[in-house]
């Protein structure tokens, strides 16, 4: 989705901050380097008790680990331009009672729209599964960075829009799209469901 840009809240700044300022930023990217970018999150009590020695909000510190936890949703999004042509590619994958179709890649200058939908009869399912939902992610491997542009959803059909970028080739051969389900977006609680096109 795309991201209103910041306006900076006030003009003023303590410059006396800068040099601690400067020091966060050095301490933020030691913190990524030792966790390999997967860091978790702290507990709870371990939370308390930096609060309570550092004089600071236990909530204000939990926010702050849950944007930690969460650095990729800040990843500068690409935005599709040079529109240059539409690749058909039409696959189906039969999974459970749905049926998923991979139906066409919009090709730009700098970056990829793939499209996804998602068929499925909800008339023979109860209403707590039909009130269930989920979020979709498209993983491509190393070196492909995407985000979900788009989405929508009526009775049992879906349908996505995935930026990837950079752009993917025109000669699709030899690449994977695999579509994994997350009971919460960030990639949190997997269900289980991987559809997997594989490009020939």
């Amino acid at each position: 989705m795309r991201r209103v840009p910041m306006e900076r809240p006030t003009d003023h700044y303590d410059a006396r901050l800068f040099k601690i300022d400067e020091q966060l930023c050095a301490l933020l990217e030691e913190r990524r380097e030792i966790s390999n970018q997967n860091p978790g999150f702290p507990p709870f009590k371990s939370i308390e008790c930096w609060a309570d020695r550092y004089r600071l909000y236990p909530d204000l510190l939990k926010s702050l680990f849950s944007l930690l936890l969460n650095e990729e949703v800040y990843l500068p999004l690409v935005e599709p331009a040079g529109f240059r042509k539409h690749l058909h590619v039409p696959r189906c994958v039969e999974s459970g009672d749905k049926v998923y179709t991979l139906s066409g890649i919009r090709q730009y200058e700098n970056a990829s729209v793939v499209n996804l939908s998602i068929h499925g009869d909800y008339r023979e399912r109860n209403n707590e599964a039909m009130r269930t939902h989920t979020y979709i992610e498209l993983e491509l491997g190393d070196g492909y960075h995407c985000y979900i542009e788009q989405g929508t959803s009526n009775g049992g059909n879906s349908a996505y829009g995935f930026v990837v970028s950079p752009a993917l080739p025109d000669d699709l051969a030899g690449i994977t799209f695999a579509f994994r389900e997350y009971e919460r977006p960030l990639k949190r609680k997997p269900t289980g469901v991987e559809i997997v096109f594989r490009m020939e």
